[in-house]
């Protein structure tokens, strides 16, 4: 494919890069000194291994690590293979162009491609980079594309374990080469991966061109390369089956041989022996096996004329916001509830909050949690109910300022269905703090009761003189079908009664409980399953008609 055809099939990542080019203020030009420092670099490598690699299809940023070097100008730079060679002063000008065609592998057989910045975008496009910069440029423009506010971020990447094959194939067929050799011990000692060489390569532009530090972070930017579909032109005969594949070739000392051919996805095979479980089968300082074969390391790879695929991802660990509901309806859920594709309610706190906050974080969603729940008739009213709001991937976050803004814009609504105290920014801490106060909490409710015979002035002072009750509680009727027939046992801290004027068979309840108590069988009983009741220590028939949460108990969420 001609260099004009191949350009016009490049996927508008190429355009991206024109955004924010290696040209523009923010890009990475190597001074006097760097290049003077790479100049020496390559001429401390040993020249004619370096040159069999280039011949052999490995790029020249494969070279740099598969020798150790570790300085970040080395993978940033576009140094050519003829360049390389003149500096090595394995070549001459007049015969560079010729030998850049020679030299230059289409796709890398070690890394394919990763580290050429060479690759299919999520269109399947081809996308070619000339170098480190250009690539940050790129995903720099993608962070502001998605519209991600940042303070910093830290950098995965994920690569084929494919090129950690190849790269051992490598590095055992240049033992056998050149193993002898002064260098090789002191060179292939410290060979750097494939993920922290683009990590060199991208990450001080990237820091350029965001005006951010590196390091642990909430944003984190993923790099995930993947195999592309075979399409290889073999130069060797190869096995069909392909793969790794694990053979015995004979026994050593009574223990099995394996013998290991890396071939994969087409990008190139090697064969090496391994003594499997061998005393004597440790590794040397380059990490190779001591014992391979006399017929191992078929070499070169495979030329591979399809990069990597690469998906690109920034996301944010989730951010939390904390503060306390209040529900003035009783027909208001505190989440979604839907029964045969039928709603249960007019709205749901889950959904006001939550669709209040979500916008501002521009999230892609949100999680609801809150410290228990109150049934959809009950109201919350008093202090309010402990909850946090967590928001996935928000691409901004908001100012104390703004929050307040949220806050106040839902206790506006014109429904006032719910309201919201004490809304902030939190941290992940948090949810351990409201799951820990939830199971110690106590809760206040005023209950609105009947009874069957006049109220009497002994009634107020039985139930006044009740501390500390301990009640015994058998799973409710109404909620037998979801939740399992246990007897629990509960405390009732303290009641009060309320009269109500002009009325002898109603009056309020006021009472403190333990969490988990259920205050409506405490009421009439539920035929007998809650012992004792307020139906049993007045001897009549008692029914709750209204309930309300009054307080819920928690050092979580106050005001300031």
């Amino acid at each position: 494919m001609s260099s004009e055809t191949e350009a016009a099939q490049f996927s508008n990542g190429t355009d991206a890069a024109q955004v924010i080019s290696p040209n523009d203020d923010h890009s990475v030009t190597p001074g006097d000194d760097e290049i003077r420092h790479l100049n020496d670099a390559v001429r401390s490598l040993p020249s004619h291994a370096v040159k069999y690699l280039l011949s052999a299809g490995v790029c020249i940023r494969c070279i740099f690590r598969l020798f150790g070097i570790r300085d970040h100008a080395y993978f940033r730079s576009s140094l050519s293979p003829s360049v390389m060679c003149n500096i090595l002063g394995e070549g001459d000008s007049s015969s560079s162009e010729s030998m850049e065609s020679e030299l230059e592998p289409e796709v890398c057989r070690i890394c394919l491609g990763i580290l050429q910045f060479t690759y299919r975008d999520e269109k399947e496009m081809l996308v070619k980079r000339k170098n480190g910069d250009e690539l940050a440029a790129s995903i720099a423009e993608l962070i502001r594309q998605e519209g991600h506010q940042i303070d910093g971020f830290s950098l995965e990447v994920s690569t084929p374990t494919i090129i950690f094959e190849n790269e051992q194939a490598v590095r055992l067929y240049m033992k056998k080469k050149y193993g002898s050799e002064l260098w090789f011990q002191e060179r292939l000692s410290e060979c750097i991966s494939t993920k922290d060489a683009l990590k060199f390569a991208i990450v001080n532009p990237l820091e350029i061109i965001l005006d951010v530090k590196s390091g642990p972070s909430s944003v984190r930017i993923r790099l995930t390369y993947t195999e592309t579909k075979p399409s290889i032109i073999p130069l060797k005969s190869v096995d069909g089956n392909g793969g790794l594949k694990r053979r015995k070739t004979g026994t050593n000392n009574g223990l099995d041989t394996v013998h290991v051919e890396l071939v994969g996805n087409g990008t190139g095979c090697c064969d090496l022996s391994l003594g499997q479980g061998s005393p004597a089968s440790g590794r040397s300082s380059t990490g190779l096996a001591e014992h391979e074969s006399s017929e191992c390391s078929n070499f070169p790879l495979e030329r591979v004329n399809e990069p990597c695929h690469l998906v690109f991802q920034c996301h944010r660990t989730p951010i939390y916001f904390g503060g306390r509901y209040l529900k003035f309806s009783r027909n208001v859920s505190q989440t979604r509830w839907i029964i045969d594709d039928e709603r249960m309610g007019e709205a749901s706190i889950e959904e006001i909050i939550g669709g209040h906050i979500r916008p501002m974080c521009q999230g892609d969603s949100y999680k609801f949690h809150a410290a228990g729940r109150e049934d959809i008739d009950v109201r919350m009213l008093g202090s309010g109910r402990p909850f946090l709001v967590e928001v996935q991937n928000a691409r901004k976050v908001p100012s104390k300022a703004l929050v307040k803004e949220i806050e106040t814009r839902m206790n506006n609504l014109e429904n006032k269905l719910v309201g919201v105290k004490n809304l902030s920014l939190v941290t992940s801490h948090s949810w351990d703090l409201m799951r820990e106060g939830e199971a110690e909490k106590q809760k206040q409710y005023s209950a609105l009761v009947w009874i069957s015979r006049p109220l009497e002035d002994e009634d107020l002072q039985c139930i006044a003189s009740h501390k500390d009750l301990k009640i015994l509680q058998r799973t409710p009727v109404r909620v037998l079908h979801r939740r399992s027939p246990l007897e629990r046992g509960k405390i009732i801290h303290w009641m009060k009664i309320e009269q109500i004027t002009g009325s002898s068979q109603y009056f309020l309840l006021h009472l403190c409980t333990q969490a988990g108590t259920y205050i409506k069988e405490f009421v009439h009983g539920d035929l007998g399953r809650t012992h004792p009741s307020i139906g049993s220590i007045l001897r009549c028939r008692t029914e709750i008609l209204q309930l309300d949460v009054t307080d819920v108990k928690m050092d979580c969420f106050l005001a300031e």
